[in-house]
């Protein structure tokens, strides 16, 4: 994990949390808007093995900060801040991208039953991978040929199978742990939610930020926003920050 730059003196550490079936990378639009703008921003490489786990790992990261924090998460990013926030001083505001925010008792997998329309089972490939008590696991990835049009429909082809050819798989137990926390309760929240989403409903999405009281914005993008939308994402991520800071 690389260090955070040093904040500015009032402007916060942005720090994004990338979801399953991309990588950091996919902050990289928005981090180059966010820093003309005088944020200093990390992109976490978010491990994707357990909620518990995954929280962990970024609040130990948001605790070694000096000064305000803003989170910003994408996908199943969201449950990660959602736990790992609760209880961090220095976190102002989350922003929730295209995003999951569970209560205490939920899962990823529960949510997204909730509404219809995610397509997300239909494009899975599940590959077995052992674990070190000896005993099997499961990583699962979006389907290289379906990727461009279920995931990033709305952007260029060709970036699109880099994306697919790049993505980090989610262990199959980041879909079904439940979180433990829910810091939306606390922390003040904005949630983009993607109206051509094909992986989270948008219907869940506008549930889930109406339920943690999450001043919200809407845009006309795929699931895939942070790439084929970046300066929408990161005025969202300066409305909050702003919020934050008063």
């Amino acid at each position: 994990m690389n260090a955070a730059p040093k904040p500015e003196t009032g402007m916060p550490t942005v720090v994004l949390v990338h979801g399953a079936f991309v990588d950091g990378a996919s902050w990289n639009g928005v981090i180059a808007d966010l820093r003309r703008r005088g944020y200093p921003a990390i992109a976490v490489a978010n491990p994707l093995r357990s909620v518990a786990g995954d929280a962990a790992y970024l609040r130990a990261l948001v605790d070694s900060l000096p000064g305000p924090v803003v989170l910003a998460a994408h996908s199943y990013g969201g449950a990660i801040i959602t736990e790992a926030a609760d209880g961090a001083a220095n976190v102002r505001a989350l922003v929730y991208v295209a995003s999951f925010s569970p209560d205490v008792g939920e899962s990823v997998a529960d949510l997204n039953a909730r509404f219809p329309g995610s397509r997300l089972a239909d494009n899975i490939q599940a590959v077995p991978i052992p674990v070190q008590d000896g005993s099997a696991d499961m990583d699962q990835y979006v389907r290289q040929e379906s990727y461009p049009d279920f995931f990033a429909p709305d952007v260029p082809r060709e970036t699109a199978a880099v994306m697919a050819a790049t993505q980090r798989p989610a262990a199959a137990n980041t879909l079904t742990d439940s979180v433990t926390r829910a810091a939306w309760k606390s922390i003040p929240s904005w949630t983009l939610v993607t109206t051509q989403d094909l992986a989270i409903p948008p219907d869940l999405q506008r549930f889930l930020a109406q339920r943690a009281g999450s001043t919200t914005v809407e845009v006309d993008a795929s699931h895939a926003v942070t790439v084929s939308q970046p300066a929408a994402v990161a005025d969202l991520i300066d409305t909050a920050a702003r919020a934050g800071a008063q």
